[in-house]
């Protein structure tokens, strides 16, 4: 009878009542309704969010946890995720379980803090459990930070945080454990109020107060800098570290640990280690060998102000001690392979002012890093050194470019309902390019056509995991879902289970999906008319298989395969889908001597593609650059051949030929991750500059608005077949001067395979580079960083061919006095002038020697007078 009146209660969400009821029943009772409260809570996963189910869950959650009598099973029951947003208060529960042994709550306590922090197990609750059990606090994340935020959270009590953390009977343990835990800083740098409530000052002064023990406090600081972590937990450990103000004496106990952070830790930390060590060797406290040790590490850094700070300690060393030479300056030719010719320059002067005091050996040592210099700066450092240059010096450039793409057949389908099951699923999960959704979308239809209830079998397990599988809870409507967007292969598995109307497919069809138009309508819609078309058709008139499925995997057809398709429809008396046949001939190679062929099969659609077959290739479509505010856009004529066959396509490739001009205004698009662009290459195979323009807007996004964009599409879009003209080579430029550096690098790989496939337009490139240089719409730092990627693959004389024409605009500019879009041009011109040197280039740049030729040694000036010198030019002044 209890346990009925107990579900009664808990069922009509009464929680004094159902209290009453627990309080009142023995441990065998409790155990006896759980079974019940089991199936009550599975009821209530059909309907989570009405409010009768926010009402019952909190009771239900606290019922639970008294009834369970296992730590585990309660501890699963109170963090269970169907009800972690609406679950009884801590102080209920606490007040059910408080009568449990106290071994078992400890138990518990810490089986909920071993619990991920996304589960969200209330501190309070913890706490609770372990004040009750009087047991050790757990130190896992959870509990952790649970006690940072609670603690943090009393700072409206007035009182100072430190006082509130000596109280603590646990502090010693969970402060240590604080070390231990990650992404803290963030917690740890959070002030409440005033800095003396910061948990930096209350952990300084409990430190002094000998509440903590100093020495254990300085090495878990140094330690948790030693293991790494977040850029918050660095900056905060660092600060504490520095809170603590080190005596000489601490800081000499750690020379090791300072020589690891110097040599590995991140930018601020390095800064920090560099700066102790550095002022212990100016004091005499830090051997030569020791500074030498240290330097070699810094040295090997990118960082240009780690280095420069390093190499000017190293000169104030020498300058004191010059007999230190011997060991300080072979780690002086550390820096003879810096990326930045000015610190292998300072360092080159460093090594040249103190070579007199150094010896055989260190002489030999910095005669060997001599090649690592540039081009530019081997001669000098072979003649200070009085060896001769090396014989490779002297041999003739070679440039070094990635091999050209080779085409790939796109493989069969899959050849059975299990094989299709497993890509499919595959395809869900991860997604994939062309030849991955082209396979599986034909393997669906192939055996919808053979055996419809063997792949709705294989699919099961598979459909299941789907929201729209079996869903009657009436939240969501799959055909509403699908209406907005065919979501790529999904249509076609819900409609093999029937969760998409009939209707909804034919009026889908017929219409296509009824959105406002952007820029990539075109595109989308004709890719999107296929996915329609073959969940129709799986429906109402199944095909045998795809015609449109591509012979390579940029999307192009080969004729013979498509006359071979349409010569088996034929022979099984099935009606070509018109979308399919569509895409088909936008596909096919026209080839003209497959046109007999086509035409032999005596049926309209071989009529068609003979027609199609006979006009040849495609004719590229003009363009033209036009500037629209800081950037360049591209405008692109109407495609008149393509727009004559729309005329007998569905309507659904209508626009495909249209006139193409690319706005920089606001722009709606629902095409939120542009996740179909591989797709839409191969909707028009050959047609790539097309694609490039109607995508130009977002690409430029990526540059000029710091949007974020996908870094695959640049590779997909070089590797591609067609005309690279205006539009492709202003998104690789685009590209190349994007936000992230995983866009900038994906630029760098479609440079590279343009140049391999011979179909850079260097001079294009270049010069668009330079004038959104000077712009405004991409910043020279990004692409300097590009440039040296591109560099170091050994394509310097790409690189170089680029960057010869970006320069002009920009030496304009400088020489004009218009140099605040220029900033940051004098690291550009360092990248050049390595290219030049290390492929001996020669002639001269319009402005260059103007700008060489100003006084002052500003990075601009010093590396244009560079690359002046490399390019031989140093007569006259070319305008």
């Amino acid at each position: 009878m209890s346990t009925e009146l107990l579900m009664r209660s808990v069922r009509s969400g009464r929680m004094i009542e159902t209290v009453d009821l627990l309080e009142g029943m023995t441990a065998a009772e409790r155990r006896a309704c759980v079974t019940g409260l089991k199936s009550l809570r599975k009821e209530l996963r059909g309907d989570p969010w009405s409010a009768a189910t926010r009402k019952t869950h909190p009771v239900l959650h606290a019922a639970g946890a008294a009834c369970h009598s296992g730590v585990v099973a309660a501890a699963t029951w109170i963090t269970a995720a169907d009800m972690r947003w609406s679950q009884a208060s801590p102080g209920v529960l606490l007040q059910l379980l408080g009568e449990r042994d106290p071994q078992w709550l400890g138990d518990l306590a810490h089986k909920l803090a071993e619990r991920p922090v996304s589960s969200s197990v209330p501190y309070a609750l913890m706490s609770g459990l372990v004040r009750r059990a009087g047991c050790d606090a757990p130190t896992t994340d959870a509990y952790v930070q649970g006690w940072m935020d609670d603690t943090s959270g009393m700072w409206q009590r007035g009182t100072a945080l430190s006082e509130r953390l000596r109280g603590d009977p646990h502090l010693v343990p969970l402060v240590a454990a604080l070390f231990e835990t990650e992404d803290i800083g963030s917690r740890i740098e959070w002030t409440y109020g005033e800095e003396a409530q910061s948990w930096t000052a209350a952990l300084v002064r409990l430190t002094g107060d000998g509440v903590l023990d100093r020495k254990v406090m300085i090495e878990a600081c140094v330690a948790r800098l030693l293991r790494g972590g977040s850029p918050s937990d660095h900056r905060a450990f660092l600060k504490l570290l520095k809170a603590l103000s080190l005596t000489p004496e601490e800081e000499r106990e750690r020379l090791a640990d300072w020589t690891a952070l110097a040599a590995d830790a991140p930018s601020v930390v390095a800064a920090h280690a560099q700066s102790v060590l550095g002022a212990l060797a100016q004091n005499g406290e830090l051997t030569h060998r020791h500074l030498a040790e240290m330097s070699r590490g810094v040295l090997f850094r990118t960082e240009k102000k780690l280095v420069r700070t390093q190499l000017i300690l190293l000169g104030k060393i020498l300058r004191a001690d010059p007999a230190a030479a011997t060991v300080l300056l072979p780690a002086v030719a550390d820096a003879f392979g810096h990326e930045d010719t000015d610190l292998q320059e300072r360092a080159l002067k460093l090594a040249e002012r103190h070579l007199d005091q150094a010896g055989p050996d260190a002489r030999d040592e910095l005669a060997g890093a001599v090649e690592q210099l540039s081009p530019g700066l081997r001669p000098r450092a072979a003649q200070a050194l009085g060896v001769t240059p090396a014989p490779g010096d002297a041999e003739p450039y070679t440039e070094l470019l990635p091999p050209p793409p080779e085409r790939r057949r796109v493989a069969p389908a899959p050849g059975s309902a299990a094989e299709v099951a497993e890509e499919t699923g595959a395809l869900l999960e991860a997604g994939g390019g062309v030849p991955a959704f082209e396979r599986v979308l034909d393997g669906l239809v192939r055996q919808a056509y053979a055996d419809r209830a063997a792949l709705i079998e294989a699919l099961g397990p598979l459909s299941e995991r789907q929201w729209w599988h079996g869903d009657k809870s009436g939240h969501r409507d799959p055909d509403h879902y699908f209406r907005d967007d065919p979501r790529g292969i999904e249509v076609v598995l819900a409609t093999l289970f029937d969760e998409i109307r009939t209707v909804t497919l034919h009026h889908s069809v017929q219409r296509g999906v009824v959105r406002k138009e952007c820029a990539h309508t075109a595109l989308s819609r004709a890719w999107e008319a296929r996915l329609w078309e073959a969940a129709y058709r799986i429906r109402t008139e199944p095909m045998p298989f795809l015609l449109a499925t591509p012979t390579w995997e940029s999307g192009v057809l080969e004729p013979d395969e498509l006359v071979a398709r349409l010569t088996e429809y034929g022979r099984l008396g099935v009606r070509p889908g018109e979308a399919d046949f569509a895409q088909a001939l936008l596909r096919v190679h026209r080839d003209p001597a497959a046109a007999g062929a086509a035409s032999a099969l005596g049926t309209p659609e071989g009529d068609r593609l003979a027609r199609w077959l006979s006009g040849g290739p495609a004719r590229p479509r003009p363009s033209a650059l036009r500037p629209a505010g800081t950037r360049i856009l591209v405008q692109v004529d109407e495609d008149t051949e393509l727009t004559d066959l729309e005329k007998q396509l569905p309507r659904a490739f209508a626009k495909l030929g249209a006139e193409v001009i690319v706005s920089d205004g606001p722009r709606t698009c629902y095409h939120w991750t542009l996740d179909q662009r591989a797709h839409w290459l191969a909707v028009v195979p050959g047609r790539r500059d097309v694609v490039a323009a109607l995508l130009l807007k977002e690409t430029s996004d990526a540059a000029v608005e710091d949007a974020g964009d996908d870094p695959t599409y640049l590779p997909l879009l070089a590797e591609t077949d067609g005309e690279a003209g205006d539009a492709v080579h202003l998104a690789v430029a685009y590209g190349l001067g994007a936000r992230r550096s995983d866009e900038r690098l994906a630029a760098v790989d479609a440079l590279l395979v343009l140049a391999a496939r011979g179909q850079l337009d260097a001079d294009l490139l270049g010069g668009a580079l330079g004038r959104l240089v000077v712009s405004g719409a991409v910043k020279p730092v990004r692409l300097v960083e590009s440039g040296r990627a591109a560099a170091a693959t050994g394509a310097y004389a790409t690189t170089w061919s680029v960057l010869r024409e970006a320069l002009v605009p920009l030496l304009t500019a400088f020489a004009e006095g218009r140099s605040a879009g220029v900033r940051g041009a004098g690291d550009l011109l360092a990248v050049a002038a390595e290219c030049a040197e290390r492929t001996g280039a020669r002639g001269a740049i319009p402005r260059l020697a103007e700008v060489a030729e100003r006084g002052g040694s500003s990075r601009l000036v010093t590396q244009a007078r560079r690359l002046h010198k490399a390019l031989g030019a140093e007569n006259g002044t070319v305008t």
